[in-house]
């Protein structure tokens, strides 16, 4: 099915805020109240991989996140990608680990650099910083030199060494 085809069906039964197409890519921003069901119905049409997600702060503005869904169709070679706005004030999101698999450590990571978080996601947790760890690095207003911490083990605290890596190899 042309990818025109599958648009037209996602415009006609559900609401669109705006339709976006450059360089033979399309871009739907959607309601995030209907985020599952438009992956649902993607899904049924074709795009069987969910190739990533990924999170856009635009600090300053409201809303103040966006979310953007890379999807694609292995037998037809389509790709769509899907957005959504997320307020500061409710930053979450209906989680679509029940429709691709691949979404649970998106999630994850989505959550653990930028604080939205997932609802119904059977295990959300942080899956780069460590348990505990009150801030949220990707945010645009997370300072650049990094914040104190109370764990001080957590890091090194001097130079890393640098032998025993993949790249090392012994002088001949």
């Amino acid at each position: 099915m042309p990818l025109t085809d599958i648009v037209a069906s996602i415009e006609t039964q559900f609401p669109v805020a705006s339709k976006t197409e450059f360089r033979g890519e399309t871009t739907l921003v959607i309601d995030k109240a209907r985020l599952v069901e438009v992956a649902q119905h993607c899904k049924a049409k074709g795009f069987d991989t969910l190739v990533d997600i990924s999170s856009v702060d635009h600090f300053g503005e409201e809303p103040r996140f966006e979310m953007v869904y890379e999807l694609y169709s292995l037998d037809d070679n389509h790709s769509l990608r899907l957005k959504t706005p997320v307020s500061e004030d409710d930053a979450t999101v209906p989680t679509l680990v029940p429709v691709w698999s691949t979404a649970n450590w998106h999630e994850r990571e989505v959550y653990d650099m930028m604080g939205i978080r997932f609802d119904g996601h059977p295990d959300l947790r942080r899956i780069l910083m460590w348990e505990g760890y009150p801030y949220f690095p990707l945010r645009k207003d997370f300072p650049l030199a990094g914040r104190p911490s109370e764990m001080p083990d957590v890091a090194f605290t001097g130079i890393a060494p640098l032998e025993g890596g993949p790249f090392v190899s012994t002088p001949a």
